[in-house]
């Protein structure tokens, strides 16, 4: 399976933990919501690198979907 996700402005707390919620869909298709706590970029790619994905964090939309709160773990 393979999952395209997209980041959107909005942070919640999940137990405790800020999460950034993304958006996406799988190779099928189907629609989903990620709640993601942590990324990191390769060191490798050095620290323009870093920047410019910073700076397309600053530039997410809101959310599309709400979600019921059953399937926040």
């Amino acid at each position: 399976m393979k999952i395209t996700l997209e980041p959107t402005s909005r942070i919640i707390g999940l137990n405790g933990v800020p999460a950034r919620v993304w958006e996406g869909t799988t190779d099928k298709g189907v629609r989903l919501t990620a709640f993601i706590t942590r990324v990191a970029v390769d060191e490798a790619e050095g620290p323009a690198a870093l920047a410019s994905f910073s700076a397309e964090l600053d530039e997410c939309p809101v959310p599309t979907v709400a979600w019921p709160a059953r399937l926040l773990l």
